[in-house]
């Protein structure tokens, strides 16, 4: 009833401004798919353990210290000698190979991505509120559908589709990754990363909220009616915070060899759920981060994102310099506590009583039609528009 209401109320205007939006989103991904064809693959015939590190590495996208590392050698040890002489067997080069090209870039995502994130930026910066409507009306705005429908078409194309790679996760890691001398080309992951920092400037975390594949997971599982009262309890910002940065901390002394016994040990690798999206869990560690973070997500909000996922840690520091976010008018509002409420953590308790550094805002939207006074909106921060 909500969402008829929300477009019965909108304008002639936010309704030309919908159709052209998910227009151009379509043109958008239909452009990916042609512009960037998937390339072909060297089979797994054309590698063999008579071949080198030297002769192989190349064709994976990875150094020779980057395979070295995977087939479980030294990172020094000669990269020209045939496979055979360094005692590794036909099986452990073929799940090495399976497992690297399991993170190649499926080009195309990166539209998909680019889609999902004009839907949810335009959609709370122009369509979630209609246009001419009053105080009175506020429940009519920012319906949840479109929100519960982006998400869905992120899990099934973004995740399930193109599987796990790219993904904004893996976008930090593979920036510290090649920091670390484990890819050729540490420009290209640098470029990606940034791609996953502006669409996180340009909306408040939109990229996490919105197009995320198993950020989309973890809201739809969170978003299911069940278990209400215990999501009332929200886990404190400092305790999952200060897990997330010392885990990302000790992710940083491994990948350098500051500790442990060889460098290159990304611990990530053993609690990556976005396996999921190709059912390729390559550790028991992986099935049971995905289990445990399905689980939590009924009783917590975005487990992974605000415990373990690096590129929300630093999205996360970014989100200072967000241009479209939530704003509050503190001449308006009066404190009443109906946004800290609909709010699923703790982000918009922080914005109301004006903390620089608050808790992670996914720009959910839920608390943008609760506020009596009309003192809560999304809007960009060159215009200030209240």
């Amino acid at each position: 009833m909500q969402t008829k209401q929300w477009f019965l109320l909108l304008s002639f205007r936010q309704r030309l401004v919908l159709a052209l939006t998910l227009v151009v989103a379509l043109t958008i991904v239909v452009c990916g798919f042609f512009i960037h064809a998937a390339p072909e693959q060297d089979t797994m015939d054309s590698f063999n353990i008579d071949m080198s590190i030297k002769q192989i590495a190349p064709h994976l996208g990875v150094t020779g210290k980057s395979l070295a590392k995977e087939l479980h050698l030294p990172l020094q040890v000669s990269k020209s000698k045939p496979l055979r002489q360094l005692q590794v067997t036909d099986d452990e080069l073929a799940h090495v190979i399976e497992h690297l090209r399991s993170h190649v870039d499926a080009v195309p995502k990166y539209y998909v991505y680019l889609a999902l994130v004009l839907v949810g930026v335009v959609y709370l910066t122009r369509l979630g509120r209609p246009a001419g409507t009053d105080i009175k009306q506020r429940k009519y705005g920012y319906p949840r559908f479109p929100y519960i429908m982006t998400l869905i078409v992120s899990v099934l194309v973004a995740g399930f589709y193109f599987g796990k790679s790219p993904n904004p996760m893996e976008g930090a890691v593979k920036l510290f990754k090649s920091m670390a001398g484990l890819y050729p080309d540490p420009g290209s992951k640098v470029m990606a990363f940034l791609f996953f920092i502006v669409l996180a400037v340009v909306g408040n975390k939109v990229i996490c909220g919105w197009a995320c594949p198993f950020g989309a997971l973890q809201e739809l599982v969170y978003s299911l009616p069940f278990l209400r009262k215990t999501k009332k309890h929200k886990l404190p910002f400092a305790l999952t915070n200060t897990i997330r940065v010392m885990l990302f901390i000790l992710v940083l002394l491994f990948l350098f060899g500051f500790v442990g016994s060889r460098k290159g040990l990304v611990l990530y690798h053993f609690v990556n759920p976005f396996n999921l999206f190709d059912f390729h869990f390559e550790s028991i560690s992986i099935l049971i981060t995905v289990i445990v973070v399905m689980l939590g997500s009924l009783f917590v909000y975005r487990p992974f994102c605000r415990i373990i996922c690096p590129f929300g840690l630093i999205s996360w520091l970014f989100e200072t310099i967000s241009i479209n976010r939530v704003w509050i008018d503190r001449d308006r509002c009066t404190e009443c506590g109906g946004c800290i409420k609909a709010c699923p953590l703790n982000a918009a308790k922080g914005r109301v009583a004006g903390r620089r550094l608050p808790e992670d805002c996914f720009s959910c939207g839920r608390c943008l039609n609760v506020c009596p006074v009309d003192a809560v909106r999304y809007g960009s921060v060159l215009k200030k528009r209240f």
